[in-house]
């Protein structure tokens, strides 16, 4: 599994539990890997990418009634989906660059992950 891992481009470091059926995967700072290649790398494997943690950085965009992210360095998009009534509204960051802090969920079979479910969005311009 941590071979198959580290094997994919922008992966700069790897770590994999299997007593805890647990990988922590670190990226290189401006990679372009999409969700799809750590899931294949997994999949490849015989294991199943479960929930997972993530920060992720990109630019907000508001199209037909629902907010995206699109993932920086890479073609991929994701649907933000507040977690709880307490997260941020993402639509007032729409144009923005962020960090967003939240988890991905488990994809069905056979489909590609295409939200994040955000805890907390910062505007990657304000430190």
């Amino acid at each position: 599994m941590r071979v198959s891992l580290k094997s994919v481009p922008g992966v700069d470091s790897v770590t994999v539990s299997l007593e805890k059926g647990l990988a922590s995967v670190k990226m290189k700072p401006g990679n372009s890997t999409t969700l799809k290649q750590l899931n294949d790398a997994i999949t490849k494997n015989g294991f199943t990418m479960k929930q997972s943690t993530a920060t992720i950085a990109g630019k907000v965009a508001v199209a037909n009634g629902k907010t995206f992210l699109q993932v920086s360095g890479s073609n991929q998009t994701l649907e933000l989906v507040p977690d709880s009534t307490a997260a941020p509204a993402a639509t007032s960051f729409d144009g923005k660059s962020v960090v967003v802090e939240g988890t991905t969920p488990e994809a069905a079979k056979g489909k590609s992950l295409d939200s994040i479910h955000y805890r907390s969005i910062k505007d990657e311009n304000s430190k």
